[in-house]
């Protein structure tokens, strides 16, 4: 089992920053592959960005140059710096990995961007 725990959403105005943290606990006895999701109102979940085991990191083109996945060291915590929010940006982002063949999703966390 694997649970995964975000943290740091919230409210900010268009133009801000936040940076997202998602823990990753349970039976895992090595450097796994995390990613980030989001989904808005009405909308499908769709992939934000991603960082492989080996530090390989994949955005999503509406990111790219704004957000920026990492990891805390060799840990299975990564974070997600957000720049240059915009209202489009508003949703429930939730923290992603696949292990041992099965998919864990943490609780997700909020960011509101108002305009």
């Amino acid at each position: 089992q694997v649970q995964l725990v975000e943290s740091g959403g919230g409210l900010v105005q268009a133009g801000g920053s936040l940076r997202l943290s998602c823990a990753a606990s349970g039976n895992i006895f090595r450097v796994i592959g995390m990613g980030w999701y989001r989904q808005a109102p009405g909308k499908q979940r769709e992939l934000v960005a991603s960082l492989s085991s080996t530090g390989y990191t994949n955005y999503a083109d509406f990111v790219k140059g704004r957000f920026t996945i990492s990891r805390d060291g060799d840990r299975n915590t990564v974070y997600l710096q957000m720049h240059s929010l915009t209202p489009e940006d508003t949703a429930v982002y939730y923290c992603n990995t696949f292990y041992n063949s099965r998919q864990y999703w943490g609780q997700g966390t909020r960011v509101t961007v108002s305009s």
